[in-house]
């Protein structure tokens, strides 16, 4: 098998034009569990800021299995096929179709909370019926589609070479949002010219893939997009803002054992709101501006630095907490107000790594110690230009708090 082709259905996408599938495959995405994604927008509060940005999980998922189909086909072509069965072929592109499954809203933002992985949920739902079904119908393995995605189960040779194909740096996941979500939110920052990546791609039975030097540049390209999609989309400040109102009155609620965190997962975004609806705490206010479209605004901004042991407190969502108290008692001291700590926001990004492992065949070296310019000195340079502590208040004290000196706030 050197190719997989034969696929009837096609699917009309502003991204990538027709996308074909076989009717079993275009069954899965009218199943419930993949319906459901439909309903939540893949960048989340991002709308608000960048008002074309309501694209979907679904959208994005379909985009994945079309990039995957393409990769995949390339890779047989070039000698794949010594190790990919028709099986194996199928269970990857409906692992791909089916990636997100397990998403629930803000679920990237919520990583600091004791909540699944959504990769596990992903396999989970897969695994039981209807999708384990749907699944089995395209000639896929579900078993194997579940490995693929959540990395446990299945480790044959031909599982983890799908395992690495899904997740690494030049990825059907990564070369679709950085296209869609470029699109959508109107910024051309993103745009990859995925057709010639795909084709400078070998097939590499233990890592996936593996380039040779001729192709370091469309790398670079991927990584560079990455970072100006994260400084100009991804955390945009008030975007930041926005997924830090949401985590607060998350974060509250589970601790306060409003509800548990089995309630958040399979939820869509109005499903979300509707569970904090239920239960009544101070903290829940910053969901419920958001939910009508207000966003805490920024009274003070500090870069993040590693060595600061402040900075590295507001790391802990507890300790950031606690800060949060403290500054709703220093603003109620300057302004005479009875200033709840649910008015305030801090916010810091989490980590994030722009290096990569992916071979550079004729070179015999990894990515990071070739010869690009996103070494590893230089990518440390990225990180730091990303990170910013922002606290953000609500509009009842803004007014109020905005003229403080923001170089002596507590915190900092």
């Amino acid at each position: 098998m050197t190719e997989l082709s034969n696929f009837s259905k096609a699917i009309r996408d502003p991204i990538w034009k027709h996308i074909w599938m076989s009717g079993e495959l275009y069954a899965i995405t009218k199943e419930k569990p993949f319906m459901r994604l439909y309903n939540i927008k893949q960048l989340g509060p991002a709308e608000l800021v960048y008002p074309g940005a309501s694209h979907t999980r679904a959208s994005h998922s379909i985009g994945v299995y079309n990039t995957a189909l393409k990769m995949l086909n390339i890779l047989l072509k070039k000698g794949a096929d010594a190790w990919v069965s028709k099986q194996g072929a199928m269970s990857f592109l409906t692992a791909a179709l089916l990636h997100d499954l397990g998403h629930f809203p803000f679920t990237h933002s919520l990583k600091e909370l004791k909540l699944k992985e959504h990769e596990d949920l992903t396999g989970e739902l897969i695994l039981k019926e209807p999708m384990r079904s749907a699944a089995a119908k395209t000639g896929a393995d579900p078993e194997q589609t579940a490995a693929i995605i959540s990395g446990k189960g299945k480790k044959d040779a031909e599982t983890v070479f799908f395992q690495k194909l899904l997740s690494g740096v030049l990825d059907p996941d990564k070369l679709d949002y950085l296209n869609r979500d470029a699109f959508y939110c109107g910024v051309p920052y993103g745009i990859q010219d995925t057709d010639f990546i795909l084709s400078q791609l070998l097939p590499d039975k233990k890592n996936g893939i593996k380039i040779e030097s001729k192709a370091i540049l469309s790398v670079e390209s991927i990584l560079f997009s990455k970072y100006l999609m994260y400084k100009s989309v991804y955390w945009h400040k008030d975007v930041r803002i926005a997924t830090a109102m949401m985590k607060k009155a998350i974060f509250a609620g589970m601790e306060k054992e409003k509800f548990c965190p089995e309630a958040l997962y399979h939820q869509d975004d109005e499903g979300i709101f509707r569970l904090l609806e239920k239960s009544t705490y101070p903290e829940k206010k910053p969901a419920e501006d958001l939910r009508i479209g207000k966003i805490y605004r920024i009274i003070a901004e500090e870069d993040f630095k590693a060595e600061n042991p402040k900075h590295q407190d507001l790391e802990d969502l507890h300790k950031r907490r606690e800060a949060e108290e403290i500054l709703a008692e220093y603003f109620s001291a300057k302004t005479g107000m009875n200033i709840g700590h649910e008015e305030i926001i801090i916010d810091i990004p989490e980590r994030i790594s722009f290096e990569s492992d992916l071979f550079i065949e004729d070179e015999k070296k990894v990515f990071t110690e070739s010869s690009t310019v996103f070494s590893k000195e230089f990518i440390k340079t990225l990180v730091p230009s990303l990170r910013k502590i922002r606290v953000a208040v609500s509009d009842k004290i803004h007014k109020k708090v905005i003229n403080l000196p923001q170089t002596i706030l507590p915190i900092f």
